[in-house]
């Protein structure tokens, strides 16, 4: 029995003025590997190998996961299918019910030649319209696989991006340069909603980002110092810089909230929710809140940067292979950069609790049930 018993909420909501319904048609995805579901794998021809999608999908899905994304957990919330990758051209994709244009990788900023996707923020808004043309061009041949017209300004327009853009940079900027650079960043973001919504968009969904200097990917690189990490083990330039990103993507949102009078906007502090997970891990049944389940190097953090989940490489004239921990669910962390499908539905049950958005939705809620998803 999964010990990871959560809150599931039925939704009867009546519609919230400049607020969540939970009531849509259609929901379309933009974001990076925290809520891809296969985008850069069929984008680039990337490869993922087993043990990701070991727990739910029983084998490699698109996702970098051992299971499902916070995204599935929200969809099947909302009573509607696992989104389809906009790229994935097998498997008869159905987007009747909306599509996900986030890819691994992807940054709001256009991407830089060493970048891993070259999806960003940008070119996943084009693809949204080409997307929109190609459906109202063939809407009425494939309607039972496409949304309808109406779908698009009822559908709900969700955000989870921003991580790499702030990671990244530490790789080559300095705090104060990748500080500076947030307002940039955002502007690039503020243009793509700005595009959706003039097209007719009226439901927009926001997450700010994790707290990246818990990641061991981001701790084996920068925190080597102890003198760089905080209480809980994590680098502290990478939580202060996505602390401040996500101070002006909240005030973003609020400018937005107020600019888009028509509109509704909800900003959710996935920030919160993942900070107290890694701080109170065994609180809610986890035991390790930093190193990877997938990886290679052993404790503390089971991570190295030159060997992914599921790979085998020479090293030094050395053979290594990553291996996978008994126990999935013990784990917050998949494989050093992305979290275990235990660790989403937690971070899913919390969002749904409606207290970490604004704005927020808790006390529309008219009945909870002790159900697992």
């Amino acid at each position: 029995m999964n010990k990871h018993v959560l809150l599931l909420f039925i939704f009867c909501i009546p519609h919230l003025t400049n607020g969540i319904d939970f009531n849509y048609p259609a929901v379309f995805n933009f974001g990076d590997s925290n809520s891809d579901t296969g985008d850069l794998v069929a984008g680039v021809g990337d490869k993922l190998e087993s043990p990701n999608g070991q727990t739910y999908f029983k084998g490699p899905s698109g996702r970098f996961c051992d299971g499902r994304l916070i995204i599935d957990f929200l969809m099947d919330a909302m009573d509607l299918p696992f989104l389809n990758a906009y790229l994935e051209a097998l498997g008869v994709p159905n987007f009747r019910k909306g599509c996900n244009f986030a890819a691994a990788g992807s940054t709001i900023l256009p991407p830089s030649v060493n970048a891993v996707s070259p999806f960003s923020f940008g070119i996943q808004v084009a693809q949204f319209f080409r997307f929109k043309s190609r459906v109202l061009q063939l809407q009425a041949k494939f309607n039972k696989y496409l949304p309808d017209e109406d779908y698009f300004s009822q559908g709900l327009y969700m955000f989870d991006i921003g991580q790499n853009d702030i990671a990244g940079a530490f790789y080559s900027k300095s705090f104060d340069q990748i500080v500076a650079s947030i307002p940039l960043v955002l502007a690039e973001f503020e243009a793509g909603i700005k595009k959706l919504y003039d097209d007719g968009a009226r439901n927009f969904w926001i997450h700010n980002t994790g707290p990246l200097g818990c990641l061991a990917q981001n701790i084996a690189k920068f925190g080597t110092d102890p003198s760089k990490l905080d209480s809980l083990g994590c680098v502290s330039t990478h939580n202060q810089a996505a602390n401040l990103f996500n101070i002006q993507l909240h005030a973003l949102a609020t400018k937005l909230q107020g600019q888009y009078s028509d509109a509704n906007v909800t900003h959710v502090d996935i920030f919160k929710i993942k900070s107290n997970l890694i701080a109170n891990y065994s609180k809610y049944g986890f035991e390790q809140p930093t190193g990877a389940c997938c990886g290679y190097g052993g404790p503390p953090l089971n991570y190295n940067s030159q060997v992914a989940c599921g790979q085998t490489k020479t090293i030094n004239g050395t053979s290594i292979t990553t291996t996978v921990c008994n126990d999935t669910t013990e784990y917050v962390n998949w494989d050093g950069i992305h979290y275990t499908e235990a660790a989403n539905q937690h971070i899913a049950s919390q969002i749904l609790t409606g207290k970490f958005s604004d704005p927020p939705f808790a006390d529309k809620m008219p009945f909870l049930l002790n159900l697992k998803f």
